[in-house]
């Protein structure tokens, strides 16, 4: 006989939270949403309207003993108390990202976490993204050999930050809002130690916060990895650029379009005594490579499927699975984001084994 739905609760009721509700709705029976929490009258109407029960105060909704799992999605610096509040009062805990404001902050509550025995774990949702699900496959069929320099990117236009994401009190600004997924999908994808961190951040149409930034990885083994987000690009360059000792993987956009060019198998070449002449002018290195020395190949169709996290949670709780988005995992991600605001402030790059 199949589990009950497991009861579930939001506290915040904003654009992420109805994102939740939708996609819980939508998509995963294994968990049933009963109510919302949130301070605005216009959030607990429309939960009302979405016959879902608005509690009266965050108390209530702790008191009730109905609840087994919170979804903590208010701005970024209210996440440590409300996670620390569920926890101690019973409940199983999804938290927005970033988890925390800092590193310090999630290891408190990570320490009640073990006191209470509960799940906690963080929105990390996209691990599920098709572009990433399909970068990580073609890496560990080794199409290409190993990588050294990987590009990742989240360019838009539009320039403004929406509501409290532009307020720095309330940890907004473009590394906390993207630059939080790119280095967790990094740091998944490299299992190794970062050894240094440099990042430039930028304030250009922003009061208070980074509006664009630049982040530079270098892990153990001599990976460098670039996380780049822009709010004020005009001309995108692709989501993915990765080089490879055997070739070069570009995905271009969310919808997956690119290509793979591979080293042919007799793809050695040999130099010549004489100078080329290109468009570049006269070189060897830059030359283009005889055609027959490599092979494009298509990107594999990979499906991917965001509501499988919540699926994961639930069937972690039932203590059928080990979590997908560790809170270790995240502490790590926490600690390399404390450290590009400190080589910001500082303008160089620090050294770290994290």
């Amino acid at each position: 006989m199949k589990n009950p739905a497991h009861i579930t609760a939001i506290i915040g009721f904003g654009g992420m939270g109805g994102w939740h509700l939708s996609t819980i709705r939508d998509r995963v029976p294994e968990l049933t949403v009963k109510g919302v929490y949130d301070i605005r009258p216009q959030a607990a109407q429309k939960a009302q309207e979405e016959g879902l029960y608005a509690y009266q105060s965050s108390e209530e909704l702790l008191e009730d003993r109905e609840v087994q799992l919170v979804i903590i999605a208010v701005p970024n610096n209210f996440h440590k108390d409300y996670a620390i509040r569920c926890l101690r009062a019973g409940k199983h805990v999804i938290c927005e990202k970033p988890v925390t404001m800092n590193a310090r902050e999630l290891e408190e509550i990570l320490e009640v976490q073990k006191e209470t025995g509960k799940v906690f774990t963080v929105h990390q949702n996209r691990r599920w993204d098709r572009d990433y699900a399909t970068v990580r496959s073609i890496l560990s069929q080794g199409t290409v050999g190993a990588p050294y320099f990987i590009e990742s990117r989240v360019q838009g236009s539009r320039r403004a930050m929406f509501g409290w994401r532009g307020h720095k009190p309330n940890g907004g600004g473009m590394l906390y809002d993207w630059g939080v997924h790119l280095l967790d999908q990094l740091m998944d994808l490299i299992l190794e130690p970062v050894t240094s961190v440099t990042a430039h951040l930028v304030t250009v149409f922003s009061d208070e916060v980074d509006d664009n930034c630049k982040i530079l990885l270098e892990f153990e083994s001599g990976i460098s990895a670039l996380v780049e987000v822009s709010t004020n690009c005009f001309i995108n360059l692709p989501r993915w650029h990765i080089s490879c000792a055997g070739g070069t993987i570009a995905v271009e956009d969310w919808d997956c379009r690119g290509e793979i060019v591979q080293l042919a198998q007799d793809g050695e070449m040999s130099w010549e005594d004489d100078i080329v002449y290109t468009s570049a002018g006269p070189t060897r290195t830059m030359a283009p490579r005889p055609a027959h020395t490599t092979r494009r190949l298509q990107l594999p169709k990979i499906e991917s499927d965001s509501a499988d996290y919540y699926c994961n949670v639930a069937a972690v709780i039932e203590g059928k699975e080990e979590l997908i988005v560790r809170p270790e995992q995240c502490l790590r991600v926490m600690k390399v984001i404390d450290l590009a605001f400190l080589s910001h402030e500082k303008g160089v790059g620090l050294a770290c084994h994290i």
